[in-house]
């Protein structure tokens, strides 16, 4: 039985989601080597390819985007060569210390927190090292960042043996990308942000780029290998056990995601975006990342005013949302208001309303 009491979501992840998509997820079950479910891994992988704007495969297996960052350095990264992270955030810190976990040599750009990387840095990097590929985040949760992945990766694709890996856990579906276009080789997100779904199901476009340098790897670990992976997709099917009920949810998103339209969808974020900054500036605030590289899909707003963001957290929770109080260090110092998912700026309102509220008691 549904919770009366829920809670809208305003963090950045899990989102609220739909209950037309949590309805979805009560399709009677069916088994994973059935003909019905290659005929759904079809139909999914067609849409999967339109939302990624990309004709190379895509990725789906059951883990969270944390599990495609273990499969991308395992898989991408030879023991004698060297991987670049570019670090500026809780979440590229942490794709940084999984490939120095799973044994890689990793060299880092770090920015400080709220800071963008800029294609200079990787091209003056480039100059001086070869790299078996460059990993940094489209869209950084922690602090409301997003990064220039179509000019970094454009100062990157001229190095034949580097390639180039994305996380866009934050971003997809918020934040314009377009994996084929950008030469992308691997983008890689999970479920539960801007596509509005439960957390549970991870996904990548993965280029051919990406499965010939899995070959030349030879240990490239059991759940995350690459080439089982795409052994599996090549016969509509994974290797183990899918999030079936995801997937037949991950189906209906997808075609309402479509029928809204990607540009529209991105735009509807910037939207958001824009009411959210010109919000929190207005009354007194600032922005927490470098201006210019303004999330679409979360704002990192600056506690300038010294507001305790508990009490915060506890007023609009009788307004009916779950708000975000800052995370990891900066909790307290910021507090972020997602904007992303299936979020209309109708609802928007209403959370800048209760906001403007608590400002006032």
């Amino acid at each position: 039985m549904r919770n009366d009491n829920h809670k809208r979501l305003v963090i950045p992840g899990p989102v609220e989601v739909r209950p037309e998509i949590l309805e979805a997820q009560t399709e009677w079950m069916i088994g994973h080597r059935s003909t019905a479910f290659a005929e759904l891994f079809a139909r999914l992988q067609e849409l999967l390819k339109q939302a990624f704007l990309t004709q190379s495969r895509v990725f789906l297996v059951g883990a969270s985007g944390t599990g495609l960052w273990e499969g991308a350095s395992r898989n991408c990264i030879r023991d004698d060569r060297k991987v670049l992270h570019l670090v500026g955030g809780a979440f590229s810190e942490r794709w940084a210390h999984v490939s120095r976990a799973n044994g890689k040599q990793v060299d880092v750009i770090e920015v400080p927190w709220g800071r963008a990387h800029t294609p200079e840095m990787v091209a003056e990097a480039l100059k001086k090292e070869r790299y078996d590929a460059v990993c940094f985040v489209h869209n950084e949760t922690s602090t409301g960042v997003t990064n220039p992945v179509r000019e970094i990766a454009e100062v990157i694709r001229p190095y034949e043996e580097t390639l180039i890996l994305v996380d866009t856990v934050s971003g997809w579906l918020g934040a314009e990308l377009r994996a084929d276009e950008w030469g992308i080789d691997m983008a890689l997100t999970s479920s539960q942000k801007a596509f509005a779904l439960p957390p549970g199901l991870a996904l990548a476009s993965v280029s051919d780029r990406v499965i010939e340098r899995a070959k030349q790897v030879p240990y490239r670990g059991y759940y995350f290998d690459f080439l089982e992976i795409e052994a599996g997709l090549q016969k509509n099917n994974t290797p183990s056990t899918p999030p079936i009920s995801l997937m037949f949810a991950a189906e209906r998103q997808l075609q309402d995601v479509l029928a809204e339209g990607l540009e529209n969808r991105w735009k509807r974020h910037l939207y958001m975006r824009d009411m959210t900054t010109t919000w929190a500036i207005d009354r007194g605030f600032s922005i927490f990342a470098q201006e210019g590289y303004w999330s679409p899909t979360v704002t990192a707003v600056s506690n300038d005013r010294g507001i305790d963001v508990n009490e915060m957290a506890k007023f609009m929770a009788g307004k009916g949302f779950t708000m975000d109080k800052g995370y990891g260090k900066l909790k307290g110092k910021t507090f972020r208001i997602a904007h992303m998912g299936d979020m209309q700026v109708a609802t928007l309102e209403e959370v800048l309303s209760g906001l403007d509220e608590f400002l006032a008691a």
